[in-house]
Order: C-alpha cells, then structure tokens, then sequence
C-alpha cells in the first residue's frame, strides 16, 4: 500500500473526485438475441449469463457467435469498453462487469449496459465487485422472476475517480491478488477433494462389514432399521405459517442446502437427538443427525433410536451411506418412504466399536464439511482476505467540497 500512499500524496493530495458513472461514461444498452440466432461461427458476442459464469475482470475473446445476417441490427462494446450485467435470475448476480480488451468489437446482448468512457477498463470492473457499488445498486434492483436496473439507474452510481497512474497501479495490484488468490484456491481446493476422497475411502472401509459374527467381543449383527428406532413423520408447515410464528427454532425440510433449515419459528415438536431423512423430491434418502429442539415439514422422516445398544451417531453414518440406495425413483418422484426405511438392514458392531468408527468419521466429518473450521474455512478466509484488500485499495478519502 506504500506506493499507493505516495502517489496519492503527490497526484491527489487533497483527495480524490467521485462521480457519478453517467459523468465518466456514456450508457448504451445492448440489443437482443436469442438462443435460436446462435451459431458455431460468425458475428461474436457476450450474452449476459455468460459474464458471471464464465468471465473474470476482463475479456479478449468470446465463446459465442450469432447469425452473419443479425450484424447490422447489434450494438456493440470496442476494446476498453466496460460491460455490466444489468438484468437477471439472481440479484446477487447482476451489476457485474468485465472489461473488454479484445481487438474486435464483441456484439452485448439487450440484457447488458455498454460503458464508453476514458478511464482504466479494469479499475472500473474491479470497483463492480466492491461493497461500495452494490450496496449502491441494491436501492435501485427492480425484483421479480427477472431482477434488473435501468441505464438511469447504473448512471447514478458514485464511483471514485483517481488519476489514472493510480488506476493503472491498483489493477497492476489486484492482478497480482486475483492470480494469487487463484492459485492457493486451486491448492486449498485440490487438498480439500483430496480430503473427501479420504474420507470416503475410511468411510466405507469402516462401514463395510465382510461378514456378521456372533458372540463379544466382535460381534456384527444385521438389523432392521425398524428395530432399532421408532418411525414418524413430520407434518405440514406452510411459508405462511412460519411467517406467522416466527422464532428461533428450525423447521427442517426436503432441502439439503443451509442444513435442511425451511425457516424458524417459536414452537418445536421434538427435542432431543435424532435422524431425520429426506422422504421426497430430488434429495430423497438424505439423512441428517439432529439434536436440540426442532420441527420438521411432512416431506421429512423421524427416526429415535430405542435400541440402547445402537449409537444414534453410528446409525446416522451407516444409513447417510445405505439409504440412497433404498431410494424408489419411479414416476419422476424419487421417495423413501417410512416403511421402506423401516425396512433397511445395516449391520451393528458391538458398541466399543461404533464408538471408535463415530470417533474416526467425525475427525473426517468436521476437517471436509464444516464450514467454521477445516478447509472450507480457510477458502472463506481466502476470499474474505482478498475482498477486504480489494475494498481497501478502492477506497479514497474524497475532496472536500
């Protein structure tokens, strides 16, 4: 940051102008085109969806093309245009921008904003990712099945305005971060799958048992899931019905994103450890280990286990790996229902032995899945790092008016 902090005492020592993006740019909105008009090879162009998924800050050359004879009828970004999605399925999604710095013009599609202006391509599409600029555009998203902002909109943002030496060393900056913060995730990423492969592999090899013995110390039998637990099922909870009881207890459906939490109210049906499972939908067979109080929707099952010799722990690892396979996806509705899982044999190793295989898999569990500790806390700080010099470097003490 020392560099920084020179330049700007030498270039900009009273501070730096904001502007609005309608005084440094002038706004042109692409012109549609649909999938129909999309070729292997012609006129090049950057549909909206593709920014977000498949751009970075900047762009040279594209991965689509549309119809010859559509050329006339498009307009188009030149090199050191900016791009900014200004309509779209997720609200977090839009606003952003790339830059483009190919030699040809590219064609935009109706659902991005053109920017021509005279500052540094980069410094701009760099500031779309701030905290600044979307707090900014949030006041301004019109939200429905297509969230979206108008070019009057976008051309109300406040964007800082250095000079343009001090542009072109942040980018140089934030180049340098986004190649490196690329490379350790790609290292965090790679240890992580590694990880999950060990994981899986300790877990199958713990849960897979070659044969059942009979008589302590080793003993493995086969049982029912009936046997072991008692069986029920949730019931039905509307969104307006949690909107109605709102409070601090979870509600737990089909989902499996967020823990399977539908929504929180002020009541709970049951309190104490459990398994629930996915009966229906997409994410049938998925089972969970609950404890605490809590409700659940009626596309969840139940399971308390009765059985004193079976750890609820044990049982919730042996069953996340065998009830999928149990899983009835007939009619395009894949089901596991409570007799069906009632029915599901696993095998039961005495309980010094569950004890050491729960002990084992919750090592493995809590490194892989846990989202405040283990790798993925350490891509979250990896990109929580990066965002927080990002925000910095983009931010100016203004000149006084």
């Amino acid at each position: 940051m020392s560099k920084i902090d020179d330049m700007i005492k030498n270039l900009c020592p009273n501070g730096v102008e904001y502007k609005t993006l309608g005084e440094i740019a002038s706004i042109t909105r692409g012109k549609r085109f649909v999938h129909a008009d999309a070729v292997q090879k012609g006129v090049p162009c950057i549909h909206y969806g593709e920014i977000y998924t498949y751009y970075g800050i900047s762009a040279t050359s594209v991965r689509s093309h549309i119809r010859e004879e559509l050329r006339s009828k498009l307009r188009y970004a030149t090199s050191g245009d900016v791009i900014v999605v200004g309509a779209g399925e997720n609200k977090d999604d839009i606003g952003v921008a790339v830059a483009w710095e190919g030699k040809e013009p590219v064609a935009i599609h109706d659902a991005c904003y053109i920017l021509h202006h005279s500052q540094n391509p980069k410094f701009i599409s760099y500031f779309t990712r701030t905290n600044n600029y979307h707090r900014q555009l949030r006041k301004f998203v019109s939200e429905g099945k297509i969230c979206s902002f108008s070019a009057n909109n976008l051309s109300q943002i406040i964007i800082p305005v250095p000079p343009l030496p001090i542009q072109e060393e942040i980018v140089r900056i934030l180049d340098s971060f986004t190649k490196l913060e690329a490379e350790l995730e790609a290292e965090l990423e790679a240890e992580l799958e590694a990880r999950k492969k060990q994981y899986d592999y300790y877990q199958d090899m713990l849960l897979t048992f070659n044969e059942l013995r009979v008589g302590f110390p080793n003993e493995v039998a086969l049982m029912a899931v009936s046997d072991i637990c008692i069986i029920s099922r949730g019931r039905v909870m509307s969104k307006k019905y949690l909107s109605d009881n709102p409070g601090n207890y979870p509600v737990y459906s089909s989902q499996t994103a967020n823990d399977g939490v539908f929504g929180r109210i002020s009541t709970f049906d049951y309190d104490g450890e459990y398994l629930t499972w996915t009966t229906d939908g997409a994410n049938a067979g998925s089972v969970f280990h609950r404890k605490g109080k809590f409700s659940i929707t009626n596309v969840c099952g139940l399971l308390r286990v009765k059985h004193e010799m079976v750890l609820p722990r044990y049982l919730f690892y042996i069953l996340k790996k065998t009830a999928p396979s149990a899983v009835n996806s007939g009619m395009g509705n894949p089901k596991l229902m409570s007799n069906v899982m009632g029915m599901i044999k696993v095998p039961v190793p005495a309980m010094k032995e569950q004890e050491r295989i729960v002990s084992i898999l919750d090592k493995f569990d809590a490194l892989v899945n846990d989202l405040t500790r283990g790798l993925p806390a350490e891509l979250t700080a990896r990109c929580q790092q990066y965002e927080y010099y990002r925000d910095r470097l983009l931010t100016f003490n203004e000149i006084a008016s």
